[in-house]
């Protein structure tokens, strides 16, 4: 099944995080592709990922990066495709950097930001899924169903909870 999302990280080493994006990807069944991409190194590799993403059917891209965090900037400059930024801890700001660098786009080239670190690069991926969902009735089923799930987690967390407050009254 061909990639319905693109994955971009500045190094190798934002693997650890942005695999999150990809595993929420994987729960809901939808294909994706992951690269490594430097905004500020390979800039010609980085505008034709983002050039041909469409054309080889690509519908959302997720970046991710740290300190000056201009990958999900550059990438949204060569593409209509929604964007979504995901903020790395990559300094001795502890994310604040990338967080600031993705957020504070110029007009007229919006990147979608996540929160810093694993749990924005797994809500990139369930946003994604999300996106993907308005034209894909199968994806949305799937996403539905996931939504639920959480629910009733939440739901059978509170009875044992409430089991325990109880057994020590």
């Amino acid at each position: 099944m061909n990639p319905k999302v693109l994955i971009l990280m500045g190094s190798d080493s934002d693997f650890e995080v942005m695999s999150e994006a990809r595993k929420a990807l994987d729960e809901l069944g939808v294909p994706s592709e992951l690269h490594v991409s430097s905004a500020h190194r390979t800039p010609e590799r980085t505008a034709r990922y983002a050039r041909e993403a469409a054309g080889r059917g690509i519908e959302v891209v997720i970046c991710g990066a740290g300190a000056a965090a201009h990958l999900a900037g550059v990438v949204a400059a060569e593409t209509e495709l929604p964007v979504l930024g995901v903020p790395l801890a990559a300094s001795d700001l502890s994310g604040l950097d990338a967080l600031l660098a993705t957020a504070m786009m110029p007009g007229g080239v919006p990147v979608g930001t996540l929160g810093i670190g694993k749990a924005g690069a797994k809500n990139a991926g369930l946003f994604a899924a999300r996106i993907i969902a308005r034209a894909d009735a199968a994806v949305g089923e799937r996403v539905r169903a996931q939504r639920e799930k959480m629910a009733r987690e939440v739901e059978a967390k509170d009875a044992a909870l409430q089991e325990r407050l109880a057994g020590k009254k």
